[in-house]
């Protein structure tokens, strides 16, 4: 699968001095000059991106004589990243001529004017004809207009080790149907698998949206039928207060830690806890259930540092169930990331003509299977080359008929930190569900100009 978190004065002082830096000259410095900006793993042997990039850039230097592309890494965690990015597109003595939005908050920068529209591009383009609609949906903003172009979206479910299962008494083909068959296989591991993490959900400010949307929206979006969003109200263009459904996902929070089923609380909330579940955790079988992207295996592939050829044959894969089973049995929440020209950039023609070099079919597929990410491309979706390319993409793209897309509105960020706030109160025990929610209510009602409905 992120809002930015609170800051110190002093690091807010820091990282805006930081970003301030980090494009040099800005991006009209040079006509001939395209600044790419990029978030950067923070696991210095993951180089998925990087390498993509690399590989764009030599094609479009090639195909563009006299042109040039400047790569601009921005390395920092998820909330850390989004803070510089900000910084960046303030000015344009900093901003890039093209930067890496994620979809959550891109309606945010949208309202904030750090971004451009895109239409005059796309009526040009035919390859924007290829791509789904819910994709574009994602990069739109509430004036009908399009400011970024995905480079794929993602699902997500449960990853299990085969062999942990094994030990505990648990079947290879394990396919929960409820919330409680997910904690009963992790109370399994904990009673017969001493050493082993029984379940990783990730929780709490410092890991950011990870919390929030593979955790509490998977678990939340799961506790109806999916006829109505229970985060957002559009019928009344207002958020919602925190009521059952909301108890209830963070009482399933607060199990996980209360019982001990997930890593110690100070692991848990570590900002590169996710770094560790890929890297770590998962590879050396030290975690029996993780509730987690698709995009995983890219830190598993050749040449990727945490090679992992064994992985599909180790790990098992299971949707995770709603609540008590109800139709439509299980639940996923999708996202994404787009190429965005910020409003302040310098060369914003030629930033576009360089998402047409990312974006062709080959390269458009390539980045998917590298990143293993979901297709948003139609013709690529239909390729028997990139379904057969990488197990597991099969099972993860079969997802996207259930899933959820966040109500990635200007306030969404804020709500999303109130709900990280409450997820970090039950984990660490400092507040009880229903003052978590309580406190949740109070915090939605200042995010959003008590624009907040019952239900």
């Amino acid at each position: 699968m992120r809002p930015t978190a609170a800051l110190t004065p002093l690091a807010a002082l820091l990282l805006a001095a930081t970003a301030l830096t980090a494009c040099g000259g800005g991006s009209g410095s040079d006509p001939d000059t395209v600044k790419v900006s990029f978030k950067q793993s923070t696991d210095n042997s993951v180089k998925v991106m990087d390498t993509y990039l690399a590989d764009i850039k030599r094609q479009f230097e090639k195909a563009h004589p006299g042109k040039k592309v400047e790569l601009v890494p921005i390395k920092a965690p998820d909330s850390e990243y989004y803070t510089k990015l900000q910084q960046m597109l303030r000015s344009p003595k900093t901003a890039p001529d093209l930067v890496y939005e994620d979809t959550f908050l891109i309606n945010s920068d949208i309202t904030s004017g750090y971004l451009k529209p895109l239409d005059a591009y796309l009526a040009k383009w035919p390859d924007w004809n290829r791509f789904i609609d819910t994709a574009k949906a994602a990069a739109r903003g509430e004036d009908g207009k399009t400011y970024g172009v995905p480079d794929g979206t993602d699902t997500r479910g449960l990853w299990f080790d085969k062999d942990v299962f094994a030990k505990a008494g648990l079947p290879a083909d394990w396919q929960p149907k409820t919330w409680d068959d997910v904690l009963a296989a992790a109370r399994a591991v904990k009673k017969k698998v001493p050493g082993v993490i029984p379940l990783n959900v990730y929780t709490g400010k410092p890991v950011g949206e990870a919390a929030t949307m593979q955790t509490f929206e998977m678990l939340l979006y799961g506790t109806n039928d999916g006829s109505t969003d229970p985060l957002y109200d559009k019928a009344s263009k207002k958020w919602i207060a925190g009521g059952q459904g909301f108890e209830d996902a963070l009482a399933f929070v607060e199990t996980v830690y209360r019982e001990k089923l997930g890593p110690d609380v100070s692991d848990a909330l570590d900002p590169n806890v996710g770094t560790r579940v890929r890297g770590e955790w998962l590879p050396q079988g030290r975690l029996g259930i993780a509730l987690d992207g698709s995009w995983l295996p890219q830190d598993w592939l050749p040449g990727s540092g945490h090679e992992w050829p064994g992985w599909s044959k180790e790990l098992g894969l299971a949707a995770m169930p709603t609540q008590h089973g109800q139709a439509p049995g299980k639940v996923s929440m999708s996202g994404g990331w787009t190429w965005s020209i910020p409003a302040k950039a310098g060369n914003p023609d030629l930033a576009f003509e360089f998402i047409k070099t990312m974006q062709t079919k080959a390269n458009a597929q390539k980045w998917y299977i590298a990143n293993s990410g979901i297709a948003v491309r139609e013709d690529v979706a239909e390729d028997p080359a990139y379904v057969d390319a990488q197990p597991g993409i099969e099972f993860f793209t079969d997802l996207v008929a259930s899933t959820h897309y966040r109500p990635a509105y200007p306030a969404y960020p804020k709500v999303s930190t109130a709900i990280q706030e409450a997820m970090e109160s039950v984990t660490t025990g400092d507040a009880s569900v229903d003052e978590a929610t309580s406190a949740y209510t109070d915090a939605l009602r200042d995010a959003t100009d008590n624009q907040v409905v019952e239900r």
